[in-house]
């Protein structure tokens, strides 16, 4: 699934082709999505697109009636295209520009979302998220605060959207590695002092991969086409069996929550 860095490397390269300007229409080849795509978006007309902004991992259309918001799901990928780009089996829906191109939404496994709110309080998938991780909300204080009555171990606690948006899988476990903190360990035994050294380690892991285009994922492309290169510094996830590269010991792999969790057993304490 995209996590944070992409759904953000996506919202940087639509960005200049969207805001600023015109929809014309879209073309919605497959309404059935993991929800059916709104009737608004389908009946959208000549709208100009204000901005183009992200919550966790959501994509935020602006325009002057409302909001499209969309979710790229398991395999969900956008690019921006010339609009006379032949359609795939998978390109299910399109937003055909004034300017000649399309922004088209591509999902072999259909598990995205393309919906419509006018206002963004009231709507139910934004609802109770917590802080973004790279804002000021997300620091030492907010969550040596929210670890302290939580028994759970800390990797699959730091994937929950209430506590944090957007440390997936990918960036729980190598933040957990640089920190130096097993993804074993209860949420409520991290002292002041590494909840600190976690959130700062979040913050930079965060920062480095949006920099670098995000993480090349199988079923992840950019809007450009291109696939990201963050995963050639992953430290350990995907890297069961082979060694650290800090100290020498075999990493390790184990289940949480029902996601695979990488660690190095004697970097991470």
């Amino acid at each position: 699934m995209p996590e944070l860095p992409e759904v953000e490397t996506s919202r940087r390269g639509i960005e200049p082709y969207l805001a600023g300007h015109t929809i014309v229409h879209a073309i919605v080849r497959n309404p059935r999505l993991r929800w059916p795509v709104s009737q608004e978006i389908m009946a959208l007309s000549d709208q100009p697109v204000i901005s183009v902004q992200r919550r966790a991992k959501y994509l935020l259309l602006e325009l002057a009636t409302g909001w499209i918001i969309i979710h790229l799901g398991m395999s969900g990928s956008l690019r921006v295209l010339r609009e006379e780009t032949e359609a795939g089996k998978h390109d299910h829906v399109d937003l055909v520009m004034e300017s000649g191109y399309v922004l088209r939404y591509t999902d072999p496994r259909r598990f995205g979302a393309w919906l419509w709110c006018e206002d963004l309080d009231a709507s139910s998938v934004l609802a109770h998220l917590g802080p973004e991780p790279l804002s000021k909300d997300f620091s030492a204080d907010y969550l040596f605060e929210r670890s302290r009555s939580k028994k759970m171990p800390v990797k699959p606690w730091l994937m929950d959207n209430k506590i944090v948006v957007g440390v997936g899988n990918i960036y729980a476990s190598e933040s957990l590695f640089v920190a130096g903190i097993s993804p074993e360990r209860p949420a409520n035994s991290l002292t002041h002092d590494e909840i600190a050294l976690l959130v700062e380690t979040i913050k930079a892991v965060l920062l480095r991969s949006i920099e670098q285009g995000g993480t090349t994922l199988r079923d992840f492309l950019q809007s450009d086409g291109k696939p990201g290169y963050f995963a050639q510094e992953l430290q350990v996830y995907g890297r069961a069996g082979e060694l650290c590269r800090a100290c020498g010991t075999p990493i390790l792999n184990l289940k949480q929550a029902q996601r695979t969790t990488f660690f190095c057993p004697q970097c991470q304490r």
